[in-house]
């Protein structure tokens, strides 16, 4: 059974549920995903199955990537594929589409996506060190600070935290509320955020550690 959707992050807002409690929500466009490949412990090794979401242009398509979609019947490539392994062998087959009715509202969710970019930056706001005191003349705010010794070790300590590219990595977070099931739309209103910016892609799936436990 199949229990990912890749879909786009909307954005975030807020809607009351059935005890007129104020929720705050990520809107997620989830699916429809075709599936493009089926594979099995036969042919690759591995139970999984390959889905894609939206349409990328034909001319930004190659033709390795045409055919590959057109084995599954698909008119045109997708814009994103993703393969979801399973535990056992999937009833779906290439050209079936998967859509949101999948999640019903108060299920547990992960979502996976990338996180924003954030370029360059230091040790204050990379890893939240402490910096040095803010008076006049201290000569050290916001700086790294001393990062070894000297005659022993002789070297910087491994995992030394230091100024350096942030964000854009990709994250997961668990346990989500499926708030709200909107079937005729392809949304999909999960409590709480997720990583990324607005129009980012995203991949929502049955979470793992949050299901309750069968007696």
């Amino acid at each position: 059974m199949i229990t990912s959707l890749l879909g786009k992050k909307l954005g975030m807002t807020q809607v009351y549920d059935a005890n007129n409690v104020l929720i705050p929500v990520t809107v997620v466009e989830a699916g429809p995903c075709a599936v493009v490949q089926v594979k099995t412990t036969d042919t690759d090794g591995y139970h999984a199955v390959q889905l894609g979401f939206a349409q990328q242009k034909l001319k930004n398509s190659s033709r390795a990537e045409l055919n590959h979609a057109k084995k599954a019947g698909l008119e045109v490539a997708p814009r994103v594929l993703s393969e979801v392994r399973l535990t056992e062998a999937s009833t779906a087959k290439a050209g079936d589409v998967v859509t949101v009715e999948i999640f019903t509202a108060g299920q547990l969710v992960d979502v996976i996506g990338i996180s924003k970019g954030k370029g360059f930056a230091g040790v204050v706001k990379r890893f939240r060190v402490n910096g040095g005191p803010a008076s006049h003349g201290s000569m050290f705010h916001r700086r790294v600070g001393s990062i070894g010794m000297r005659q022993t070790p002789g070297r910087v300590w491994k995992n030394q935290v230091m100024p350096g590219h942030m964000g854009s990595e990709r994250r997961t977070v668990q346990n989500l509320q499926v708030v709200q099931v909107i079937g005729d739309k392809n949304l999909i209103l999960v409590k709480g955020a997720i990583p990324g910016a607005n129009g980012d892609d995203v991949l929502v799936r049955l979470a793992i550690k949050g299901q309750p436990k069968s007696a």
